[in-house]
């Protein structure tokens, strides 16, 4: 398991010189034009260096990210259809990117005894120094920057219950609270919301597929979270390759840094409650997870109740890519799992003044196959609240929370984001993060608990059952986050953010809606032939233009209380879009404007022309653009 490391002062000056940044010792025979010189260029360079980083070494030692120039182009990854392919051919291209470039700078480092840690996830390294080493580090041409590695923020979520006598914390988990009494077998509300039951009725329960997480840790041997560890399995257990702790020093006395053995440090659980919301299932009657038969592996990067750092995360990332023995050797991509679910945040007050601090490193790891799966952010009701990293970025899947109505919850962050300046719609989609249910530490189950750290695993839960249902979508991130949204239930709302028309699907509220795991099933088996057959399924970037204009199926249906309508036109045209009752009379107009070449959506709220609700039956959709014309009849289950 690589740490910093802090070695013996050798041969310096002969690998510094190999760097190019002799100055870096502050050589005392430097004569005072060489010091002049070197002084002015630490000025030149320091635009690269974080000001957290300059203000923390002008105060002694600080930890700090080199970033180098050169890195790895992965873009011809998502060509490759087979997800161990893919993997492994990321994970060979980005260690040789490091191994070929990250020589002289490490052999200075190791010569100077400047404690540091090589990464290959980005080509990066860790270092400890002082401003000295930070200024001179600024100046060697192969250093694109110096990033603080900060202290980051979970997104804590919100616990109803308190402990006798002490009012609630609705800013941070309650710890020590009581399990919930035991309660009468049934599945969990926040999963019957999101349909997982009906996929499982065809058989599909995530069987063949693995589910990541990074968090405080997970009591593995919990009963509901043991049978889906894939550390357990056939009776033999077995960390290598299943678990990895980023916590180094300190931790509490029941989970100490550098566990063996997976631990939560938090004691109210966080990490093993998200990890029941995906997978889990103790054979008893607490269905508390999306996918009860998938597997999961985790690392641990949470060192304090809310804290971790840059690094810590950094290096949990690294390892889903190529997960390695307990001890940190003998890297596996084929150990790698489907999806890693994210309850954290980068936050600017902590150091992450950059927002797109880990962009490479999630970028890296989606190229590798997996869905990043991240929480949107707790800080709602507001617009423009999807602040942080890495819910932010376009390679993110990011979740915002609904309740069981359906409705958003009221602490859910907000898009569009505007902290990079990309002005992106977020989140991608919803799901249940208020009231849920899930294991805690102690073999215990506790409800009440909410936040977009709960919302989150129900989607990787739903990456698991894609996989399981169509195993040839594994390592199709693009694929399988496409049909999530495409199947999402539409919800529309007058929020307004982002500039969003209250009829707006997707939006900067719910992102393209409630997660539908049955629906997301359906639509993956309708495109399983494309899947099977890469000759038929274009590119991802190919984004072809229709050849005919037409009405396409609308999704969901029978549906309520909205339902999404596409269509696509082959040239410029004027679309008109109407809802008719059978009886052919015009219940309403949905469009009437031109329209370009492509793919369009319209959502339909069931509502009249009046803005009242229509009553349940079968309506027909019109479409005309130019002089093509077609009908589709839908219907509305009240």
């Amino acid at each position: 398991m690589k740490r910093l490391r802090r070695l013996p002062r050798s041969n310096a000056r002969r690998a510094l010189h190999a760097l190019g940044i002799l100055a870096l010792l502050g050589a005392a025979d430097a004569s005072g034009a060489s010091s002049s010189a070197s002084q002015a260029g630490a000025e030149t360079s320091r635009h690269k260096v974080d000001r957290a980083v300059l203000e923390a070494s002008a105060r002694g030692e600080a930890d700090f990210l080199v970033v180098l120039r050169d890195q790895a182009d992965l873009s011809a990854a998502r060509h490759i259809r087979v997800k161990q392919d893919r993997g492994r051919w990321v994970y060979e291209t980005l260690r040789a990117l490091a191994m070929r470039t990250q020589g002289d700078l490490v052999g200075a480092l190791h010569a100077l005894g400047v404690e540091h840690r090589a990464f290959w996830v980005v080509n990066m390294v860790q270092v400890r120094g002082d401003r000295a080493v930070v200024e001179r580090l600024a100046g060697a041409p192969e250093v694109a920057r110096i990033v603080a590695d900060a202290t980051l923020q979970r997104n804590p979520p919100r616990i109803d219950s308190a402990p006798p006598g002490a009012a609630p914390d609705l800013a941070a988990p309650t710890r020590n609270a009581a399990p919930d009494p035991p309660r009468v077998a049934t599945v969990e509300w926040n999963v019957q919301n999101v349909n997982a039951p009906a996929v499982w009725a065809q058989g599909i329960t995530g069987r063949g597929a693995v589910v990541g997480g990074m968090d405080t840790g997970y009591e593995w041997d919990h009963p509901a979270l043991r049978p889906q560890y894939r550390g357990a399995q056939r009776g033999v257990v077995q960390h290598d390759y299943n678990w990895h702790d980023a916590i180094h020093s300190g931790g509490p006395l029941h989970c100490p840094s550098d566990s063996p053995e997976p631990c939560d440090g938090d004691l109210s659980g966080h990490g093993t409650h998200t990890m029941g919301t995906a997978v889990g299932d103790d054979g008893r009657g607490n269905q508390i997870g999306v996918a009860p038969d998938a597997l999961w592996i985790g690392c641990r990067c949470w060192e304090q109740r809310f804290r971790t750092r840059l690094s810590y995360v950094t290096e949990c990332l690294e390892w889903f890519i190529a997960p390695t023995t307990v001890q940190g050797m003998n890297a596996d991509p084929a150990m790698a799992p489907h999806a890693i679910t994210n309850s954290w945040v980068c936050d600017p007050a902590e150091g992450c003044t950059d927002p797109n601090v880990l962009l490479q490193v999630v970028e890296n790891v989606r190229a590798a196959g997996i869905v990043v799966v991240a929480g949107a952010g707790n800080d709602g009701p507001e617009c423009t609240t999807v602040v942080y990293p890495p819910a932010i970025y376009g390679a993110s899947f990011s979740v915002g929370a609904t309740t069981s109505t359906d409705a958003i919850a009221v602490f859910s962050s907000r898009g569009p984001v505007l902290v990079d300046g990309s002005a992106r719609m977020k989140p991608d989609i919803s799901a249940p993060g208020q009231n849920v249910r899930s294991s805690i530490p102690g073999g215990g189950f506790q409800g009440g608990w909410n936040g977009t750290s709960m919302a989150t695993p129900h989607v990787s839960g739903a990456v698991a059952l894609l996989v399981s249902a169509v195993p040839a979508l594994a390592g199709q991130v693009e694929e399988i986050e496409d049909i999530l949204r495409t199947s999402a239930v539409p919800l529309t709302t007058a929020e307004g953010c982002g500039g969003d028309s209250e009829f707006a699907v997707p939006n900067n509220t719910f992102g393209h809606g409630r997660l539908d795991v049955w629906a997301a099933y359906q639509e993956a088996l309708a495109r399983q032939t494309a899947v099977d057959d890469p000759e038929t399924q274009p590119t991802p970037d190919a984004n072809p233009l229709p050849s005919v204009s037409r009405l396409l199926p609308n999704r969901p249906n029978p549906f309520n209380p909205g339902t999404r309508i596409a269509f696509e036109v082959a040239a410029p045209a004027f679309v008109t879009l109407d809802v008719h009752d059978v009886a052919g009379r015009r219940v309403r107009r949905l469009l009437a404007r031109a329209h370009a070449p492509g793919r369009h959506e319209f959502v339909w709220d069931g509502r009249n022309a009046a803005g009242n609700h229509v009553a349940s039956g079968i309506y027909v959709i019109r479409f005309e653009a130019d002089r093509i014309s077609q009908s589709r009849r839908i219907v509305l289950l009240r």
